[in-house]
């Protein structure tokens, strides 16, 4: 039955996506751009309806309070397709850093134009990061708020942290607040895999970490809170679903912390 539930929610999920990309454009693209955002918003308010009710999938959101008011950089775990656009609703105006070819998909492209996202070549480096930052940093001063992950690309839950310390530079040219946030979307919605799993799992904000730390002391505390809370959302995951199945990494980790544990009472 799951794997069913999979394929139906799947085939869904994209048709959702695109029909309500295609039949709302004329509105999208005549509306003022705050207002267009409504439509991507909603869009993801519905991915999460269909994946309760098809799937059997729900979270909740913890500390919605450390959310700042004005432009700060929000910096979650990745691990799954859900968490790009899991928090859409509950963000005012945010913008993404993302890879340039993204831009060239029609409609999709033509989306994230309207919304100002910020393209980059991967691979470039000097002038043209010279720009994105420019770009990221006009954005930013209407009190927009930026998505980056931290580690770059795609984990799977339980997996030694590789964060990138392309944050640690942001965070020391933007001055202004990084919010981490700690969550398992991939025990329930794993990279590379069709399944998608039943279950509860919470998304946890943390609380801002203001500007003015060193970059080599930012970046040391930004992963030590991250892990902190992602290490005590997995245990609290794994005993919320016992009938979970669990990645090895995820596996591994927990034995990591039960020595640990052992080791301390």
């Amino acid at each position: 039955m799951i794997a069913l539930r999979s394929v139906f929610f799947n085939t869904i999920f994209y048709v959702n996506l695109i029909v309500r990309m295609i039949v709302l454009s004329p509105y999208y693209f005549i509306a003022p751009r705050k207002d267009a955002y409504r439509i991507p918003k909603n869009w993801a308010l519905s991915s999460h309806w269909l994946m309760e009710k098809i799937v059997g999938t729900t979270f909740e959101i913890e500390g919605m309070e450390n959310l700042p008011d004005g432009g700060y950089i929000l910096a979650p775990k990745h691990q799954s397709f859900w968490d790009t656009y899991a928090l859409l609703p509950w963000l005012k105006d945010p913008v993404y850093i993302l890879k340039r070819e993204l831009m060239w998909i029609p409609l999709f492209g033509w989306y994230a134009k309207k919304q100002r996202m910020i393209p980059i070549n991967r691979g470039a480096r000097g002038k043209v990061m010279v720009e994105a930052l420019r770009r990221t940093k006009e954005e930013l001063a209407t009190g927009r708020q930026l998505i980056i992950y931290p580690e770059g690309t795609r984990r799977p839950p339980g997996a030694e942290p590789l964060y990138k310390y392309g944050i640690a530079r942001m965070y020391r040219d933007l001055q202004l607040p990084v919010v981490p946030v700690a969550m398992h979307p991939g025990l329930f919605w794993p990279r590379r895999s069709t399944m998608r799993y039943p279950g509860h799992f919470k998304v946890r904000i943390l609380p801002p970490i203001l500007p003015g730390m060193d970059p080599d002391a930012f970046f040391a505390h930004l992963i030590e809170v991250t892990e902190k809370a992602s290490d005590e959302l997995l245990v609290d995951t794994v005993l919320r679903n016992p009938n979970l199945p669990l990645p090895p990494t995820a596996t591994r980790r927990l034995a990591e912390l039960q020595k640990v544990n052992a080791a301390t009472a």
